[in-house]
């Protein structure tokens, strides 16, 4: 899944360590390795769903 092209807006963000660690051990699982900032997407998206009430 690519980022959107347009409508988009970038965010600085500073991660621990093992915040960062956590995130490439993820990544790795997926079958076709997103970038760190596509992991982060990815992790949002499914955060919010989970929490939309």
């Amino acid at each position: 899944m690519a980022p959107p092209k347009k409508d988009t807006e970038a965010i600085n963000l500073r991660l621990s360590q093992e915040l960062i660690k956590a995130i490439d051990d993820r990544r790795r699982a997926e079958p076709d390795l997103p970038t760190r900032p596509e992991m982060i997407r990815r992790a949002l998206v499914q955060w919010l769903a989970m929490t939309d009430s």
